[in-house]
């Protein structure tokens, strides 16, 4: 039975796969579309928001160094996502990457994952951006009934009728097909990253070089907790990490690393990609340059224009702007925060909905789901059932508790995918690499360690509602997914067959 649970799916296999007629993605996107879905998803409130606060909270003006350090993690994972997009340009991401070399339990493990860090993420992006949106509104004199508001803060029945809407709207975008979704994705991107470089230079204008001393400010330890919201690694060792001074760097750098969430989503779309041996690489390492670059410039312009111990924990950005007698800025940086989290949605549930469709090809949920529509070529069954869910999740639930799934998600598939890559150089080394991974084995342990670092420092609470989630998703699979795969029903040809796991796959 062993064997069975780690059967592996060939590379060419699932090349095949996604030239049949019923189940083919349209191939439409260019280096640039996929560069600019990085962008897009990347780039969201964490720049407007992250920067400031943890400069006040953990680094200082520091925090330049602690966004570089984290770009530098992320930068490791990149790589390995890159060599396999380009390797095996297939809809499903880590799902698909782990089902090639670590064997269908795995894989499934790490498509229920991803398929909870999407529907999540999406979700707790669509309230943020309803929030935006009310704030706006407010400012214009118009105020929203407290019933269709959100459930934060509402008494009996509360339903966020803006999130919703907008999850159902850009899941209509995303049926119709995907550079449709790539273009409404470059307007808004441009928008997005035009008021962002405006903050930046109207910012430098404001910058007082006493604002930077001490540059890295004395260190301060932090006591260790034991409760559930306490990082994992203070309930295991008593250990916890110090803000300020050199440590405090990286103390912030595994707070930081969440606002780069969402580089990962590019392999997604590698199957829809024109020219993915080529494109792919430039896509996700394009992406995370671009970001970083832009995470960077941020935070030394906003610890140059105010201190960072009088920094405000919720808009710092704006209030520094404020500060500087130059109000009208936080409304144009709310804008910003609006238009661009647009994308952020519609990328993570176009991400949820590859993941999906790829499992469901592969016989692991309901083939059902996998075939494609007529016209539009794009999985239009699993991006309707799941637009319309989330939708709903989004409107009735407060998910601000639930954020950090999001992050933890994110890190397990960055840990499955650096391992991947190691043991496919192994078992498949005569593969066709448009894109090699650096110094293997070392860079993916590299990648490895920092990734499980972080999750080290997430909530013990976190830990246990992910621990129940996995645990859910091992009950489907021995009870559905292990006999109505494709490969335990024999469905791929006889030179496709699935080898036990560490075999020449």
């Amino acid at each position: 039975m062993s064997s069975n649970l780690f059967r592996t799916k060939k590379v060419e296999q699932s090349i095949l796969d996604t030239e049949e007629p019923e189940h083919a993605l349209k191939r439409s996107l260019s280096a640039l579309d996929l560069t600019v879905f990085g962008v897009g998803v990347v780039i969201g409130t964490g720049i407007f928001v992250l920067t400031g606060a943890v400069a006040k909270e953990n680094a200082g003006p520091a925090v330049a160094l602690s966004f570089a350090v984290a770009g530098l993690v992320c930068a490791l994972a990149a790589l390995c996502y890159a060599e396999f997009a380009s390797t095996v340009p297939v809809a499903g991401s880590a799902y698909t990457f782990s089902y090639a070399s670590l064997g269908e339990l795995p894989a499934w493990t790490i498509g229920w994952d991803l398929v909870l860090e999407f529907a999540l993420g999406t979700a707790v992006v669509a309230v943020g951006w309803a929030g935006y949106i009310r704030s706006l509104m407010e400012n214009a004199g118009w105020t929203m009934p407290a019933a269709l508001g959100g459930r934060d803060g509402a008494q009996g029945f509360g339903f966020d009728i803006l999130a919703a809407a907008l999850v159902l709207v850009l899941t209509a975008i995303l049926v119709v097909g995907m550079k449709l979704s790539a273009r409404i994705t470059s307007i808004v991107v441009a928008v997005k990253v035009t008021v962002v470089l405006v903050v930046i230079i109207a910012g430098a204008f404001f910058i007082e070089g006493a604002n930077y001393h001490p540059f890295i400010p004395e260190s301060k330890p932090v006591p260790a907790g034991e409760s559930l919201n306490s990082p994992l690694i203070q309930v295991l060792f008593g250990w916890a990490p110090s803000n300020f001074g050199v440590m405090g760097i990286f103390t912030a750098a595994s707070v930081v690393f969440f606002a780069f969430i969402g580089f990962d989503i590019v392999a997604t779309a590698a199957e829809e990609t024109k020219n993915p041996q080529r494109d792919m690489p430039r896509g996700i390492l394009g992406s995370l340059l671009i970001c970083t670059a832009l995470y960077v410039a941020v935070s030394v312009v906003v610890t140059g224009m105010q201190n960072y111990s009088r920094l405000s924990v919720d808009a710092p950005l704006a209030d520094a702007f404020k500060a500087t007698g130059h109000p009208w800025y936080a409304g144009f940086i709310s804008f910003g925060a609006a238009v661009g989290l647009t994308t952020v949605c519609m990328i993570l549930l176009l991400g949820q909905t590859r993941v999906f469709f790829a499992m469901s090809r592969d016989g692991l949920l309901p083939r059902f789901f996998s075939r494609v529509h007529p016209r539009f070529r794009t999985p239009h069954r699993p991006t309707i059932l799941l637009g319309v869910l989330i939708a709903v999740l989004a409107g009735f639930t407060p998910l601000s508790e639930l954020a950090a799934l999001v992050n933890i998600g994110t890190l397990f598939a960055f840990v499955v995918v650096a391992i991947s890559v190691v043991i496919l150089r192994r078992t498949r080394p005569d593969l066709p690499r448009s894109f090699h991974t650096p110094w293997v084995p070392v860079l993916p342990v590299l990648s490895v360690a920092a990734s499980l670092w972080l999750m080290l420092n997430l909530p013990t609470e976190t830990w246990i509602r992910f621990g129940i989630w996995m645990a859910i998703g091992f009950v489907v699979y021995f009870l559905y997914s292990r006999t109505h795969s494709r490969l335990a029903r024999g469905e791929t040809p006889a030179d496709g067959a699935a080898e036990p796991r560490g075999d020449a796959t």
